[in-house]
């Protein structure tokens, strides 16, 4: 019986793909793991009318942790239309299957490292090495909005005097987005980012938002980092607004090291930082709770290049370090970074976003070569 029961969720278009590379590495690694596959993308929204089908959530609570390649994702409208015919007008609505799985197993902590390998043609500035603590389940993605706007709703929120105005403009043409955020939710988040930059030693946390204009959401997530930051007091906190923290992270990237934000901010940092260090192609990220996590490539399905194995497999490979790292096979998980630094470093292996030719197997390849 393998030691370890991982579920394999490919998605679709290059998902499945950048996967296979992944797993081309992980045998080469000989990890004792049995691979499930899962269902979960855009295929099963179509037939299904679910992108996160039942079954598979069954499956995650049978696993120990699971890989994720990646999957369309299309605005709630576009998404209808998609649906097979019987299914139209029944009721379905779209939802991000990524953002649900985070939701439903309370997977609170978005880690994505973000280094600038040495060799790679697309670093925005050699010797990089960012990580963003994103929080989760919580703030502007948390699902919890309204169109049209309910008289309901629109009643409860007069309550703020800032509300009442934009009833003028009808119920009927006012679309609503919430930014929940909890005291519980913001600490946990800032508490992650605190204990990671001590147990890596990590010369600074900066905490990045927007208190000033986003007061009560703001201002919760910055007392909420000062008052888990008294507990570390061998690591400087840092506060920036969210517009400033993006044009230094250009002008002095050098500056910061572990970055901490709320859910929405904390995907726009962490895009910023992943083209600091050469794209998509080399984000991986970590969706981790208290006792699950799934690990992802941070790019999306990129329909245009699937069937191609075109696309770069090593954001999807550095993710099966993270869980390797996570499992608590660090071992296994530094053979395989160092690995893939050098086939970087060589740089006789490329794949056309590096300006080069390699298929996506054939990067995968090398990597396995340099093992």
């Amino acid at each position: 019986m393998a030691k370890y029961r991982i579920a394999w969720l490919p998605g679709d278009g290059v998902g499945k793909e950048v996967m296979e590379a992944a797993r081309l590495v992980l045998d080469a690694l000989k990890v004792d793991a049995e691979y499930i596959h899962g269902d979960i993308g855009w295929e099963f929204w179509i037939n299904e009318g679910d992108a996160l089908p039942e079954r598979t959530l069954k499956l995650l609570k049978e696993t120990d942790c699971a890989l994720f390649g990646a999957i369309t994702s299309k605005p709630k409208e576009e998404a209808a239309k998609e649906l097979k015919p019987e299914l139209q007008g029944q009721g379905y609505s779209y939802f991000s299957p990524i953002v649900r799985l985070r939701q439903v197993l309370n997977l609170h902590t978005n880690q994505r490292p973000c280094k600038a390998y040495p060799g790679n043609p697309l670093n925005f500035k050699d010797d990089i090495d960012l990580v963003v603590f994103r929080e989760n389940t919580e703030g502007m993605y948390g699902g919890v909005e309204f169109f049209p706007l309910p008289q309901s709703v629109f009643d409860a929120l007069c309550v703020h005097p800032k509300m009442k105005p934009f009833g003028r403009a009808g119920l009927e043409n006012i679309a609503l987005s919430t930014r929940i955020m909890t005291r519980q939710g913001c600490e946990n988040i800032v508490r992650q980012a605190f204990d990671f930059a001590r147990k890596f030693k990590r010369k600074s946390v900066t905490v990045v938002d927007k208190p000033n204009v986003l007061r009560e959401t703001g201002g919760l997530m910055i007392r909420s980092a000062r008052a888990v930051a008294k507990d570390y007091p061998d690591i400087p906190l840092y506060e920036t607004n969210i517009d400033a923290q993006c044009m230094w992270l250009l002008k002095n990237p050098y500056d910061y090291d572990v970055l901490v934000s709320e859910n929405m901010f904390g995907d726009i940092l962490s895009d910023l930082c992943a083209q600091l260090v050469g794209g998509l192609g080399f984000a991986c990220a970590g969706n981790i709770g208290d006792n699950y996590a799934v690990f992802e490539p941070t790019h999306g399905s990129a329909p245009k290049y699937a069937g191609m194995y075109k696309v770069n497999p090593i954001a999807t490979i550095l993710s099966a370090k993270m869980m390797l790292d996570w499992l608590g096979e660090t071992v296994k998980g530094a053979r395989m970074e160092a690995a893939v630094s050098a086939v970087i470093a060589d740089g006789r292996v490329r794949t056309y976003d590096m300006g080069g030719k390699a298929t996506t197997m054939e990067m995968a390849q090398a990597v396995v070569e340099k093992l």
